[in-house]
């Protein structure tokens, strides 16, 4: 159709749709469907490239392959799209931003919990995770999906119970599994006086873009991995920074998030981060 054919409604039309499409992305972000998508869109763009070279034996496979997607996806994505569509009937396909006061609840759930596994000198080991699935992480694990309350994960990591010498994964929605098995960093200069719990930590780092809280049962120190570095022990202050950060942090709006949280590490925070 011609622009000057365009009448007035396809304007309004074509800003509604662009802005659902938006939307609901947005709500794919972070998840297993994302990088699906993007798997699937990488397929397509290789496919167009084989139909305009004319390589007619690519193109046919690509188009058989993008054509069982249609089956396959519902299928072994029905987790994740029945989360979309909760989320819709929600209200949050309109909602620009999050819930600030949902966010603070969460991020003083998380930090009260760690400081009293600190005063209490209980070992404690959470992984937030980020863009990067933690599924082969805590698909043997025991998977939770719970609300981040303070009382809970105390529970978990309370010395006799059957989760506590595991990790906990956790989301910026939910505490996703607990009794996690993360694989040790393969790392052999570092300080003999750290244990399982902060080698744990760093190994979980070097492979996702998640990042690790460690609490220490024998010092009552709570360190953070990022990127495969330990930071020094953290103030209340610099704990509670940490889990604000995550918990408001939006990839659409803030791409350098994990760039920003090593920066405030190493240059705000006396100490930096550290493999001693």
């Amino acid at each position: 159709m011609p622009f000057f054919d365009l009448r007035w409604q396809d304007l309004p039309d074509i800003f509604i749709v662009a802005f659902i499409i938006y939307r609901v992305l947005m709500l794919l972000v972070g998840t297993r469907a994302m990088q699906l998508l993007r798997g699937v869109l990488i397929i397509g763009l290789i496919g167009a490239l084989a139909n305009i070279l004319e390589l007619r034996t690519l193109s046919w496979i690509i188009g058989k392959v993008l054509g069982a997607f249609i089956i396959v996806i519902p299928i072994l994505f029905q987790p994740e799209l029945r989360h979309m569509l909760e989320e819709l009937g929600k209200g949050h396909l309109w909602r620009m931003d999050r819930d600030e006061k949902s966010t603070d609840i969460k991020a003083e759930h998380l930090t009260k919990a760690l400081l009293y596994c600190k005063a209490q000198r209980i070992g404690a080991l959470c992984v937030l995770q980020r863009n990067t699935s933690l599924k082969e992480v805590w698909r043997t694990a025991v998977l939770l999906k719970s609300d981040i309350t303070e009382e809970l994960l105390i529970s978990i990591f309370w010395p006799g119970t059957p989760l506590h010498d595991g990790a906990v994964v956790l989301d910026q929605e939910s505490i996703v599994a607990a009794g996690c098995y993360l694989p040790l960093t393969e790392k052999t200069d570092i300080s003999r006086w750290y244990g399982t719990r902060h080698r744990a930590a760093l190994g979980v780092t070097e492979i996702t873009d998640s990042f690790a809280l460690v609490v220490s049962e024998e010092r009552g120190e709570i360190t953070i991995a990022v990127g495969g570095l330990l930071s020094r022990p953290l103030s209340e202050n610099q704990v509670r920074s940490i889990c604000n950060h995550y918990f408001s942090y939006d990839g659409g709006k803030d791409s350098n998030f994990m760039a920003r949280l090593r920066d405030e590490i190493q240059q705000k925070w006396p100490g930096g981060i550290s493999n001693d």
